[in-house]
């Protein structure tokens, strides 16, 4: 069994964050996601769709995340239900994230250019993100592969079999 949900959207509005009785972060915000066509009159629709985050990833996305942001949601759905004041029960779907991406900058609305742009960030090959200092750090960013095809020479010591 396999219940795996992977969104792309934007907030519509600010995300809450709010603490249980135990102390624990949990933030809802909703999703607005494009569907993949248009109406018959032409104009794009969207699913509006819950997410909730626990602990820290509550608080993180509680701190960073603001309405109009682009941001990638992976989770699961849930569904759950309860009674309401006036004794109908009420089912709840909604996406509990395990894993939030910030696909927009920070600084977005201070560009001052109406959309944003979607931040970029260089990959990190060696090192684990760490700074690397060596004088031979322009030798580990090479392609291995940049010989085009050309015969490696590798002695018989040097295979493991």
């Amino acid at each position: 069994m396999l219940n795996r949900v992977i969104l792309i959207g934007r907030l519509t509005r600010d995300p809450e964050l709010r603490y249980t009785p135990a102390g624990v972060a949990v933030t809802q915000f909703t999703l607005a996601v494009d569907r993949p066509f248009t109406s018959q009159g032409g104009e794009k629709e969207a699913d509006f769709i819950p997410v909730v985050t626990w602990r820290q990833l509550a608080e993180t996305c509680a701190n960073y995340l603001r309405k109009g942001r682009l941001a990638a949601v992976e989770g699961r759905i849930q569904v759950r239900n309860y009674e309401n004041n006036e004794g109908k029960r009420v089912y709840v779907t909604e996406v509990i994230a395990d894993n939030v991406r910030f696909l927009e900058s920070a600084n977005r609305d201070n560009s001052g250019g109406g959309g944003g742009q979607p931040m970029r960030e260089e990959p990190s090959y060696g090192g684990g993100g760490r700074a690397n200092n060596n004088n031979n750090s322009r030798s580990n960013n090479q392609d291995p592969f940049s010989d085009d095809g050309k015969p490696i020479d590798i002695s018989d010591d040097d295979l493991p079999f």
